[in-house]
C-alpha cells in the first residue's frame, strides 16, 4: 500500500508538459469571425471594384479577389446579389455564412453595412456631396491637370535601362505578383507610364496602407497649424473606461508614438488575427474603426518596441477629428486641404458607417492621382507656390522610429525607410508601403518619384527597394 501511495505521489510531482501538449486546444474560436469577415472582404472590393473602379465581374473575380483563398461564388454567379440601381453588392447566404452588404456612397466610395443591416439602410450611410475645382482636367497641364506634353528625355536617363524596368515590374516570373499601373517621375515629369490590359489613367484601385501615408500628410497639415503636436497625450477616452483617468497608463501615449507604431498598445493585426477581430471588423462587417482601437490594454512602455498595428493609424485619425471639431470640416479635410490643391481627383477616402475615416487602409485612387502625392513630398512639400507641409513634419516621417533602432531603422512615421541592410538603393529614399503590392517611392537624391499599383496575392513577393533599384539603372 505505500508503495502505490508512493507511486502516486510520485506521478503528480511529475512534470506536465507531456500531457497538456497533447490536450493542446487548436479549436479556432474565430472562425465564424473569420465567416463573416470573408463575406465583408467580398462584399467591399466587390463593391468598390464594380462601382468605384468601374471593373467587370470578369475582371474583379480573376484579380481584386484573387488573393481569397474561397471566395463565394464565381463570375457567373452564386450567393451574392449585385444591386446596381443601388450601387450596392450582398454577399452570404445560407451555404455561404452571414449577410454582409456594401453600398457606393458618392464621394467616399463603398461602406460595408451591419451583419443586420440590409439595402433599406443605405440612405443612413455618409456620403460626401463637395463639388470639385472648376476645371477640365484633360485641359490642364500636368500635374494639377492630365494633359500631359510628349517630351524628350533629358541627358543623362537612359531610355533602355527605364524601359528594361518597366518590363522588370510587368513581366514577373511569379503568376501571384501582378502590376497594374507603374509611373516614374524625374523633375516632376512623367518619363515613364505604363499600364496592363484593362486599366487606364482613370483606374482607381484600393490604396491599402498606403493610405496610411495619405494620413500622415493630413496631420502634418494640421500640427504645422499647430493643431496638432507629436508629443502631447492622445487625451482620447479609452475602453474599457477606467475608475480614474489619471491612473490609466495608457495616457502616457502620444501621437509620436501610434505613428511610428509604437504604442505599446496589445497587438491584433500583427498577432494573426487581422482577418478574424481587431480592425477586420471595421474595415470588412460594420463595426466602428474607433470603439476598437480604443478597446486595447498597455503591455508595453511606449515608444519601446515596434509594432504593426491598423489600430494605432486609427487612433491619430481619432486625434485628428478632435483636433478639427467640426463634423463638415473634418469630412471635408482631405480635399479642401490637400486633395483639391494637388488635382488629385480620382482619390475617394472612406469612412465606416459611424462617418469616421478608416484612413488606414480604405482609400480608392489612380497612379497620377499618387503620382501627384508623391511628388508633394519631392518637391519638399511644396505645391504652386504653397507651403502644403513642412520639411520640418517630413523630417519627422522619414526619421526612423527609435523602436526600429536594433531592427534596421527601416520605418519612419507612417513611411517606411530603406533598411540598413540595403546597400543598393539611396538611404534617402523613402515609400510607402500597401497590400498587395501599393508603393508611391520617393527618391529625393535623384529627383524621382515611382509609383506601382499592383493586385499581388499569395507570397506577394514583389519589393519596392528592388523596383527602385531597377528604376536607378536608367539615372545612374
Amino acid at each position: 500500500m505505500k508503495l502505490i501511495r508512493l507511486a502516486i505521489i510520485l506521478i503528480l510531482c511529475l512534470p506536465v508538459p507531456s500531457i497538456l501538449a497533447r490536450q493542446q486546444d487548436n479549436y479556432d474560436y474565430f472562425s465564424a469571425n473569420r465567416t463573416l469577415i470573408r463575406n465583408g472582404v467580398q462584399a467591399v472590393l466587390m463593391c468598390n471594384g464594380l462601382f468605384t473602379s468601374h471593373r467587370t465581374i470578369e475582371q474583379i473575380f480573376l484579380q481584386e479577389l484573387a488573393y481569397l483563398q474561397n471566395p463565394v461564388g464565381t463570375a457567373s454567379g452564386g450567393e451574392y446579389l449585385i444591386d446596381n440601381k443601388l450601387k450596392a453588392v450582398a454577399v452570404g447566404g445560407t451555404e455561404s455564412g452571414p449577410i454582409i452588404r456594401a453600398a457606393f456612397r458618392r464621394g467616399i466610395g463603398c461602406v460595408v453595412m451591419a451583419p443586420d443591416q440590409d439595402f433599406e439602410n443605405i440612405n443612413l450611410l455618409p456620403q460626401l456631396n463637395l463639388p470639385y475645382p472648376d476645371i477640365d482636367p484633360s485641359q490642364t497641364p500636368w500635374p494639377n491637370g492630365d494633359l500631359v506634353p510628349a517630351i524628350a528625355l533629358a541627358d543623362g536617363i537612359d531610355s533602355d535601362a527605364l524601359q528594361a524596368a518597366s518590363e522588370w515590374s510587368f513581366n514577373r516570373s511569379s503568376p501571384e505578383q501582378v502590376t497594374l499601373s507603374l509611373i516614374v517621375l524625374h523633375k516632376g515629369n512623367i518619363v515613364l507610364e505604363r499600364y496592363a490590359e484593362g486599366i487606364d489613367v482613370s483606374t482607381r484601385t484600393r490604396t491599402w496602407s498606403t493610405a496610411k501615408s495619405i494620413a500622415v500628410t493630413l496631420m502634418g497639415i494640421l500640427a504645422d497649424a499647430n493643431k496638432m503636436h507629436l508629443d502631447a497625450p492622445l487625451n482620447l477616452a479609452w475602453l474599457p473606461r477606467v475608475q480614474s483617468t489619471d491612473s490609466d497608463p495608457r495616457k502616457a501615449i502620444t501621437l509620436r508614438h501610434v505613428l511610428n507604431m509604437s504604442s505599446g498598445l496589445y497587438p491584433v493585426d500583427s498577432a494573426g488575427k487581422e482577418y478574424a477581430t481587431g480592425s477586420g471588423l471595421s474595415y470588412w462587417a460594420g463595426a466602428s474603426s474607433v470603439q476598437g482601437a480604443l478597446n486595447r490594454g498597455l503591455i508595453r512602455k511606449p515608444g519601446t518596441f515596434w509594432d504593426y498595428e491598423n489600430y494605432d493609424t486609427l487612433l491619430a485619425v481619432s486625434v485628428m477629428k478632435h483636433a478639427l471639431g467640426d463634423e463638415t470640416i473634418y469630412r471635408q479635410f482631405p480635399r479642401t486641404a490637400l486633395f483639391d490643391k494637388l488635382g488629385m481627383r480620382s482619390t475617394l477616402v472612406s469612412t465606416d458607417r459611424f462617418h469616421d475615416f478608416i484612413l488606414s487602409s480604405q482609400v480608392y485612387s489612380n497612379a497620377r492621382d499618387l503620382a501627384r502625392f508623391g511628388l508633394l513630398y519631392a518637391q519638399n512639400g511644396s505645391w504652386k507656390g504653397e507651403q502644403i507641409i513642412s520639411q520640418k513634419w517630413i523630417d519627422f516621417v522619414t526619421t526612423p522610429a527609435p523602436a526600429t533602432a536594433k531592427t534596421g531603422n527601416f520605418y519612419g512615421g507612417q513611411w517606411w525607410l530603406v533598411p540598413d541592410s540595403r546597400t543598393d538603393v539611396p538611404k534617402d529614399a523613402y515609400s510607402t508601403a500597401g497590400n498587395r503590392g501599393q508603393y508611391v517611392i520617393v527618391v529625393p537624391s535623384h529627383d524621382l518619384v515611382i509609383v506601382r499599383r499592383g493586385l499581388d496575392y499569395g507570397n506577394q513577393g514583389f519589393n519596392n527597394w528592388d523596383l527602385t533599384r531597377e528604376v536607378l539603372k536608367a539615372f545612374d
